[in-house]
């Protein structure tokens, strides 16, 4: 597999910064605002941005994560490891942020909002993802993107963060012909 780097460390870091202040504008500020991170790198995606929001406000705003395993449309095929999801404060009435990596056929954002929508109604739903390769099954659109990757189905966009793979770097990677694209 032939694989590039697209995004180093320093990339990352600014895009996220970027984002937090895009969410903040839009926003007219914290108030009323909730982060909340896909599993599995959405997470520690969404705890970046709000500990950059807390830097720039002075304000904590409220971080969770998600776990959609079970809202997935293919999980009867795929059977993904369940995870445990963690949103500590109501979302009823609260401008939610969802956060991912990677932005792809939009299947995940959609079952994300399921999940969401199972905890409560909130107020708004938008999305931050560090990543947009394209390629949208469902017309879903993010809010704030950290980098446009235009890619071919025949690639994959890899994330790598530090709080799990021990580095911050974004690889676009060629797979072999006749490999299942992913992403």
């Amino acid at each position: 597999m032939e694989r590039r780097q697209v995004m180093d460390a320093d990339e990352v870091r600014r895009a996220i910064v970027r984002i937090a202040h895009e969410i903040l504008e839009r926003n007219r500020g914290p108030q009323n605002l909730g982060l909340i991170g896909i599993l599995r790198r959405g997470a520690p995606l969404a705890d970046r941005i709000g500990a950059v929001i807390a830097r720039i406000e002075g304000v904590e705003v409220d971080v969770g994560r998600l776990d959609i395993a079970l809202y997935r449309d293919d999980y009867p095929q795929r059977r993904p490891t369940v995870g445990v999801s963690s949103v500590p404060f109501d979302v009823t009435g609260k401008r939610i942020v969802l956060v991912d990596d990677v932005l792809f056929t939009g299947r995940t954002v959609r079952a994300a909002i399921s999940a969401m929508m199972d905890l409560g109604r909130p107020a708004a739903i938008q999305l931050a993802v560090l990543a947009d390769r394209g390629h949208r099954e469902l017309p879903i659109r993010p809010d704030y993107v950290g980098k446009n990757l235009p890619t071919a189905l025949s690639e994959h966009v890899e994330v790598h963060l530090t709080e799990i793979d021990g580095e911050d770097a974004v690889f676009l990677c060629r797979q072999d012909v006749g490999a299942t694209h992913s992403g």
